[in-house]
Protein backbone atom coordinates (compact mmCIF):
# COMPACT_ATOMS: atom_id res chain seq x y z
CA UNK A 1 0.00 0.00 0.00
CA UNK A 2 1.79 3.12 -1.20
CA UNK A 3 1.50 6.21 0.98
CA UNK A 4 2.38 9.78 0.09
CA UNK A 5 2.34 13.02 2.09
CA UNK A 6 3.55 16.45 1.05
CA UNK A 7 5.41 16.95 4.35
CA UNK A 8 7.06 13.51 4.45
CA UNK A 9 10.17 12.64 2.41
CA UNK A 10 9.57 15.62 0.09
CA UNK A 11 6.35 14.06 -1.09
CA UNK A 12 7.96 10.81 -2.30
CA UNK A 13 5.84 7.66 -1.98
CA UNK A 14 6.73 4.86 0.41
CA UNK A 15 5.26 1.43 1.13
CA UNK A 16 5.73 -0.49 4.39
CA UNK A 17 4.71 -3.64 2.57
CA UNK A 18 8.02 -3.47 0.70
CA UNK A 19 9.91 -4.17 3.91
CA UNK A 20 7.41 -6.30 5.87
CA UNK A 21 9.81 -9.24 6.19
CA UNK A 22 12.52 -7.05 7.77
CA UNK A 23 9.91 -5.18 9.80
CA UNK A 24 8.64 -8.45 11.26
CA UNK A 25 12.16 -9.55 12.18
CA UNK A 26 13.77 -6.35 13.40
CA UNK A 27 11.20 -3.80 14.56
CA UNK A 28 10.23 -5.52 17.83
CA UNK A 29 12.56 -3.32 19.86
CA UNK A 30 10.47 -1.55 22.53
CA UNK A 31 12.12 -2.02 25.95
CA UNK A 32 10.20 -3.23 29.03
CA UNK A 33 10.04 0.31 30.43
CA UNK A 34 8.03 1.36 27.36
CA UNK A 35 5.23 -1.11 28.12
CA UNK A 36 5.43 -0.51 31.87
CA UNK A 37 5.02 3.25 31.67
CA UNK A 38 2.67 3.41 28.69
CA UNK A 39 0.31 0.63 29.79
CA UNK A 40 0.88 -1.24 33.02
CA UNK A 41 1.49 1.67 35.41
CA UNK A 42 -1.81 3.16 34.20
CA UNK A 43 -3.75 -0.12 34.37
CA UNK A 44 -4.22 -0.27 30.60
CA UNK A 45 -4.05 -3.30 28.33
CA UNK A 46 -4.83 -5.70 31.17
CA UNK A 47 -7.34 -8.46 31.89
CA UNK A 48 -10.97 -7.50 31.38
CA UNK A 49 -10.21 -4.90 28.72
CA UNK A 50 -10.69 -4.95 24.95
CA UNK A 51 -7.95 -3.12 23.03
CA UNK A 52 -7.25 -2.11 19.44
CA UNK A 53 -3.89 -1.16 17.96
CA UNK A 54 -4.25 1.06 14.87
CA UNK A 55 -1.44 1.09 12.32
CA UNK A 56 -0.46 -2.21 13.90
CA UNK A 57 2.13 -3.17 11.31
CA UNK A 58 3.33 -6.69 12.07
CA UNK A 59 1.54 -6.68 15.41
CA UNK A 60 4.50 -5.82 17.63
CA UNK A 61 2.49 -4.04 20.31
CA UNK A 62 -0.52 -6.42 20.59
CA UNK A 63 1.78 -9.44 20.64
CA UNK A 64 3.91 -7.94 23.40
CA UNK A 65 0.89 -6.98 25.51
CA UNK A 66 -1.22 -10.11 24.98
CA UNK A 67 0.21 -11.90 28.03
CA UNK A 68 -1.33 -9.29 30.37
CA UNK A 69 -4.83 -10.61 29.73
CA UNK A 70 -6.61 -8.05 27.54
CA UNK A 71 -8.35 -9.08 24.34
CA UNK A 72 -6.37 -7.47 21.51
CA UNK A 73 -7.22 -6.50 17.96
CA UNK A 74 -4.93 -4.94 15.37
CA UNK A 75 -5.65 -3.05 12.16
CA UNK A 76 -3.35 -1.76 9.45
CA UNK A 77 -3.87 -0.38 5.96
CA UNK A 78 -1.09 -2.55 4.48
CA UNK A 79 -2.07 -6.13 3.72
CA UNK A 80 1.50 -7.49 3.78
CA UNK A 81 2.00 -6.16 7.31
CA UNK A 82 -1.17 -7.86 8.52
CA UNK A 83 -0.17 -11.16 6.88
CA UNK A 84 3.02 -11.15 8.94
CA UNK A 85 1.14 -10.06 12.06
CA UNK A 86 -1.22 -13.04 11.76
CA UNK A 87 1.64 -15.45 11.08
CA UNK A 88 3.71 -14.26 14.05
CA UNK A 89 0.73 -14.30 16.41
CA UNK A 90 -0.16 -17.83 15.32
CA UNK A 91 3.42 -19.01 15.94
CA UNK A 92 3.21 -17.54 19.44
CA UNK A 93 -0.20 -19.12 20.06
CA UNK A 94 -1.85 -15.73 20.57
CA UNK A 95 -5.55 -15.14 19.89
CA UNK A 96 -5.20 -11.67 18.40
CA UNK A 97 -7.58 -10.63 15.62
CA UNK A 98 -5.97 -8.62 12.82
CA UNK A 99 -7.73 -6.85 9.96
CA UNK A 100 -6.77 -4.75 6.95
CA UNK A 101 -8.41 -1.39 7.61
CA UNK A 102 -7.47 2.30 7.86
CA UNK A 103 -7.69 4.24 11.09
CA UNK A 104 -10.26 6.51 9.47
CA UNK A 105 -12.73 3.67 8.77
CA UNK A 106 -12.05 0.70 11.04
CA UNK A 107 -15.33 -1.16 10.57
CA UNK A 108 -15.65 -1.93 14.30
CA UNK A 109 -18.92 -1.40 16.25
CA UNK A 110 -19.62 1.67 18.36
CA UNK A 111 -18.18 1.60 21.88
CA UNK A 112 -16.27 -1.65 21.46
CA UNK A 113 -12.89 -0.77 22.99
CA UNK A 114 -11.53 0.23 26.38
CA UNK A 115 -8.21 1.23 24.83
CA UNK A 116 -7.17 2.28 21.32
CA UNK A 117 -3.49 2.78 20.51
CA UNK A 118 -1.51 4.37 17.68
CA UNK A 119 2.21 3.63 17.92
CA UNK A 120 4.72 5.15 15.46
CA UNK A 121 1.92 5.90 13.01
CA UNK A 122 -0.38 8.70 14.18
CA UNK A 123 1.33 11.27 11.95
CA UNK A 124 0.11 9.34 8.91
CA UNK A 125 -3.56 9.51 9.92
CA UNK A 126 -6.10 11.99 8.56
CA UNK A 127 -6.97 13.53 11.94
CA UNK A 128 -10.21 15.06 10.68
CA UNK A 129 -11.54 11.56 10.04
CA UNK A 130 -9.53 9.36 12.40
CA UNK A 131 -10.29 11.22 15.64
CA UNK A 132 -14.10 10.98 15.39
CA UNK A 133 -13.73 7.35 14.31
CA UNK A 134 -11.59 6.56 17.36
CA UNK A 135 -14.12 8.28 19.60
CA UNK A 136 -16.91 6.26 18.00
CA UNK A 137 -15.33 2.89 18.72
CA UNK A 138 -14.16 3.78 22.25
CA UNK A 139 -16.31 3.06 25.29
CA UNK A 140 -17.27 5.98 27.56
CA UNK A 141 -14.11 7.10 29.37
CA UNK A 142 -12.04 4.89 27.05
CA UNK A 143 -8.35 5.68 26.55
CA UNK A 144 -6.55 6.62 23.34
CA UNK A 145 -2.76 6.25 23.51
CA UNK A 146 -0.47 7.96 21.00
CA UNK A 147 3.00 6.45 21.38
CA UNK A 148 6.32 7.18 19.72
CA UNK A 149 9.93 6.06 20.09
CA UNK A 150 12.84 7.47 18.09
CA UNK A 151 16.61 7.02 18.24
CA UNK A 152 18.67 10.08 19.18
CA UNK A 153 21.37 10.67 16.54
CA UNK A 154 22.87 13.65 18.38
CA UNK A 155 23.58 11.36 21.35
CA UNK A 156 24.76 8.25 19.47
CA UNK A 157 27.60 8.02 16.97
CA UNK A 158 26.19 4.79 15.56
CA UNK A 159 22.75 6.33 14.99
CA UNK A 160 24.27 9.48 13.52
CA UNK A 161 26.45 7.60 11.04
CA UNK A 162 23.55 5.32 10.09
CA UNK A 163 21.38 8.36 9.37
CA UNK A 164 24.11 9.91 7.25
CA UNK A 165 24.28 6.72 5.22
CA UNK A 166 20.50 6.63 4.73
CA UNK A 167 20.62 10.19 3.42
CA UNK A 168 23.48 9.30 1.11
CA UNK A 169 21.26 6.71 -0.58
CA UNK A 170 17.96 8.59 -0.16
CA UNK A 171 18.41 12.38 0.19
CA UNK A 172 14.61 12.83 0.27
CA UNK A 173 14.23 10.98 3.59
CA UNK A 174 12.93 13.34 6.28
CA UNK A 175 12.92 10.90 9.20
CA UNK A 176 16.26 11.77 10.73
CA UNK A 177 17.65 14.34 13.13
CA UNK A 178 15.25 13.65 16.01
CA UNK A 179 16.04 15.38 19.31
CA UNK A 180 14.62 15.24 22.81
CA UNK A 181 11.47 17.29 23.15
CA UNK A 182 8.93 17.97 25.86
CA UNK A 183 5.43 16.83 24.99
CA UNK A 184 2.49 19.16 25.64
CA UNK A 185 -1.25 18.44 25.24
CA UNK A 186 -2.00 18.97 21.53
CA UNK A 187 -4.75 21.29 20.36
CA UNK A 188 -6.13 18.72 17.90
CA UNK A 189 -7.28 16.51 20.78
CA UNK A 190 -9.44 19.05 22.60
CA UNK A 191 -12.74 18.54 20.72
CA UNK A 192 -12.65 14.79 21.41
CA UNK A 193 -10.41 13.97 24.38
CA UNK A 194 -9.06 15.10 27.71
CA UNK A 195 -5.31 14.62 28.00
CA UNK A 196 -4.60 12.77 31.26
CA UNK A 197 -0.93 11.95 30.70
CA UNK A 198 1.74 13.67 28.67
CA UNK A 199 5.23 12.38 29.28
CA UNK A 200 8.53 11.66 27.58
CA UNK A 201 11.78 10.04 28.67
CA UNK A 202 14.97 8.47 27.36
CA UNK A 203 15.82 4.77 27.31
CA UNK A 204 18.84 2.85 26.08
CA UNK A 205 17.79 0.10 23.67
CA UNK A 206 20.17 -2.84 23.14
CA UNK A 207 21.22 -3.96 19.66
CA UNK A 208 23.73 -6.17 17.92
CA UNK A 209 25.28 -5.24 14.60
CA UNK A 210 22.74 -7.50 12.89
CA UNK A 211 19.65 -6.18 14.67
CA UNK A 212 20.63 -2.52 14.23
CA UNK A 213 21.35 -3.14 10.55
CA UNK A 214 17.92 -4.74 10.23
CA UNK A 215 16.28 -1.91 12.14
CA UNK A 216 17.83 0.71 9.88
CA UNK A 217 17.01 -1.19 6.70
CA UNK A 218 13.38 -1.51 7.81
CA UNK A 219 12.97 2.27 8.11
CA UNK A 220 10.99 4.52 5.79
CA UNK A 221 14.15 5.85 4.20
CA UNK A 222 15.40 2.52 2.82
CA UNK A 223 13.29 -0.62 2.98
CA UNK A 224 9.94 1.15 2.60
CA UNK A 225 11.22 3.79 0.17
CA UNK A 226 10.62 3.90 -3.57
CA UNK A 227 14.22 3.00 -4.35
CA UNK A 228 15.60 0.43 -6.82
CA UNK A 229 16.34 -2.91 -5.19
CA UNK A 230 19.96 -2.61 -6.27
CA UNK A 231 20.28 0.65 -4.37
CA UNK A 232 18.75 -0.87 -1.25
CA UNK A 233 21.26 -3.71 -1.50
CA UNK A 234 24.09 -1.19 -1.84
CA UNK A 235 22.92 0.54 1.33
CA UNK A 236 22.87 -2.72 3.24
CA UNK A 237 26.41 -3.57 2.12
CA UNK A 238 27.73 -0.12 3.04
CA UNK A 239 25.87 -0.10 6.37
CA UNK A 240 27.21 -3.49 7.38
CA UNK A 241 30.73 -2.40 6.52
CA UNK A 242 30.28 0.74 8.63
CA UNK A 243 29.03 -1.33 11.59
CA UNK A 244 32.21 -3.41 11.56
CA UNK A 245 33.94 -0.39 13.11
CA UNK A 246 31.68 -0.63 16.19
CA UNK A 247 31.36 -3.29 18.92
CA UNK A 248 29.32 -6.43 18.23
CA UNK A 249 26.75 -5.30 20.84
CA UNK A 250 25.80 -1.81 21.92
CA UNK A 251 22.90 0.38 23.05
CA UNK A 252 21.29 3.27 21.20
CA UNK A 253 19.51 5.98 23.21
CA UNK A 254 15.88 6.50 22.23
CA UNK A 255 13.29 9.11 23.17
CA UNK A 256 9.89 7.71 24.15
CA UNK A 257 6.73 9.84 24.11
CA UNK A 258 3.39 8.92 25.67
CA UNK A 259 0.17 10.84 25.15
CA UNK A 260 -2.78 9.36 27.02
CA UNK A 261 -6.25 10.72 26.24
CA UNK A 262 -9.66 9.90 27.72
CA UNK A 263 -12.75 10.15 25.57
CA UNK A 264 -14.94 13.13 26.46
CA UNK A 265 -18.49 12.35 27.53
Amino acid sequence: MKMQFSDVDRGKAFDWGETSAEYAQYRDIYPPVFYKRAFLDAGLGVAGQTCLDLGAGTGVLPRAMASYGAKWYGADITEQQILYARELAAKQGLAIEFSVAPAEDTGFPDGMFDVVTACQCFGYFDKSRALPEICRILKPHGHFLVLYMAWLPHESEIARKSEQLVLQFNPDWSGGGFQRKTETPPAWAKPYFDCVRCESFAADVPFTRETWDGRMYACRGIGAASLPEAKKAEFRKAHREMLQTFPKSFTVPHWISILDFVKKT
